[in-house]
């Protein structure tokens, strides 16, 4: 584990699959339209994995594998937003033209995802030592707008590839950890049943 005691081991590991993507577009090997899948499924990774951190800790207690990435959670969540980025970028060419964009807008697989865009894009600009001093405790609640985001993620995930397996098969843990935790933090209600 030495190797992810510098912050540059982590981001190098994180842009690992980015950079496979674009060695591969940029040889011709695959097209922009093969790479929206996973772009897309390497945002919703990240973002799941950064969000289950605090709830997992609630759940499990303190453990030193979950302090480790807890210590590491805004590089995650700055990294989905990077390849929620390159997924923008990759349906850009793929589509071709801004006619064919606006034409599709409103189409539920296409508005949900610009609308989880735009909701990461706040935590993630912010996600800085001087933007997190300036907005003291107003950070933590711009930080929520990630779990609206990956149920928006998550619809987008559904309406795109019209097939709920693949994308509950990553959504539900999530959701299964932020409810243990719930229950978990209402102890009256564990009492009275």
């Amino acid at each position: 584990m030495a190797i992810f005691n510098h912050r540059f081991s982590l981001w190098a590991l994180l842009a690992l699959p980015a950079i496979a993507m674009l060695s591969g577009y940029g040889r011709g090997s695959v097209e922009a339209m093969d790479l929206l899948h996973p772009s897309g499924e390497m945002s919703a990774r990240l973002m799941i994995i950064a969000i289950a951190i605090s709830p997992l800790i609630s759940v499990l207690g303190p453990r030193k594998w979950l302090q480790w990435m807890a210590a590491r959670r805004r590089a995650l969540g700055v990294a989905a937003f990077a390849y929620a980025v390159l997924h923008l970028v990759f349906y850009i060419i793929d589509m071709g033209n801004v006619a064919d964009m606006v034409a599709e807008a409103l189409a539920p697989g296409i508005w949900t995802g610009w609308a989880a865009f735009i909701l990461m894009m706040v935590p993630a600009i912010l996600s800085n030592d001087r933007s997190m001093r300036a907005l003291k405790a107003q950070w933590k609640r711009l930080q929520r707008l990630v779990y609206p985001a990956a149920v928006l993620t998550l619809l987008h995930w559904i309406w795109v590839h019209n097939n709920l397996g693949p994308a509950l098969v990553h959504f539900i843990p999530l959701a299964l950890i932020v409810a243990l935790r719930a229950f978990k933090s209402f102890p009256h209600a564990k009492q009275g049943a």
